[in-house]
């Protein structure tokens, strides 16, 4: 992983945020009640150019437009941060063509998750740009309670957190030898990370914190993932493993802890602290944001929690 270039931190008193649709389109409604929410927390907003598109096929316009769109928003001396819209699918057809001298040049926080996992970890691998997996506009911020405000903001402005069992963290399973692990957290939607295995965006989870997370899949298919992430080598390393919410990935009929035991099952061996249930990403409330590149410390004592020990943005 590149060194970091941490953006400038971005205070809420009418900063100026870029929408981008990288991957799929949302619904309207949605949309609207999200610009209505950013807005309300003292911000502005700057739609891209395309980022209301509706097609072709399930995508938020072509690769090209939206690729344009996404180079403006990092470029556009007008706003501070990047959002995208809402994940989908898409945003693979991307990678290739991104210009990185565009956002080395212009580093901003840019937050995303679950399809926007492959071009979050390209920027920070290849540039050192810190990712910001949190809430995005349709997908988050059109909810009541979708977005977890303290994370959000503390991330946006550099100030310390800790996150613990109020944002879900619970123990799956304590490590033998340590209580507490420090290392540098890292991850993202565990399916996007097992499909890019083999690429040019090959992800560098290896002798990291790993934070790993889903939605709609079933215990054997995450078993299925985390082999396969192990047999490619990825969890070499890795001093600790967070897992979020993995929101329905529940087999019909089955028993409720059968994702604990699978998720075991695949990791057995590893004498590794591990967590699950932490909010962020596809979650079924409140939205936590992490910052992946930055020091991190998982404690799995009495009371579990993660500390973001280092900002990701500078003052």
């Amino acid at each position: 992983m590149a060194s970091l270039i941490k953006p400038p931190a971005v205070a809420p008193n009418g900063a100026s945020v870029s929408i981008v649709a990288p991957a799929s389109s949302a619904q309207p409604e949605r949309t609207e009640r999200g610009l209505a929410a950013l807005q309300s927390l003292g911000f502005t907003h700057k739609p891209g150019p395309n980022a209301l598109h509706r097609g072709p096929l399930y995508f938020a316009g072509t690769a090209a437009e939206r690729l344009a769109d996404l180079h403006a928003a990092f470029s556009d001396p007008s706003t501070s941060a990047v959002m995208a819209l809402r994940g989908g699918y898409g945003s693979n057809y991307l990678l290739e063509g991104i210009d990185l001298t565009i956002i080395a040049t212009h580093p901003k926080p840019f937050f995303a998750y679950s399809d926007l996992t492959g071009i979050q970890l390209h920027l920070l691998d290849k540039l050192g740009l810190p990712a910001f997996h949190g809430p995005m506009l349709a997908a988050d911020f059109c909810l009541p309670d979708g977005m977890h405000l303290d994370s959000f903001l503390a991330a946006l402005t550099g100030q310390p957190y800790t996150l613990g069992p109020a944002e879900g963290l619970r123990v799956l399973k304590p490590s033998a030898g340590r209580k507490t692990v420090t290392g540098t957290l890292y991850g993202g939607c565990l399916s996007i990370l097992v499909s890019l295995l083999r690429t040019p965006w090959e992800p560098a989870t290896a002798n990291k914190l790993l934070f790993l997370e889903d939605t709609l899949a079933k215990p054997y298919q995450i078993d299925r993932m985390l082999w396969q992430l192990r047999a490619a080598g990825k969890l070499a390393g890795v001093c600790g493993i967070i897992f979020g919410e993995m929101l329905y990935c529940l087999s019909d009929g089955a028993a409720p802890d059968l994702l604990d035991r699978a998720i075991l099952n695949a990791l057995d061996g590893l004498d590794i602290p591990i967590a699950i249930g932490l909010r962020s990403g596809h979650v079924s409330r409140q939205n936590v944001t992490l910052t992946f590149g930055v020091q991190a410390e998982l404690s799995l004592g009495d009371e579990p929690s993660l500390t973001l020990l280092e900002p990701a943005v500078t003052a």
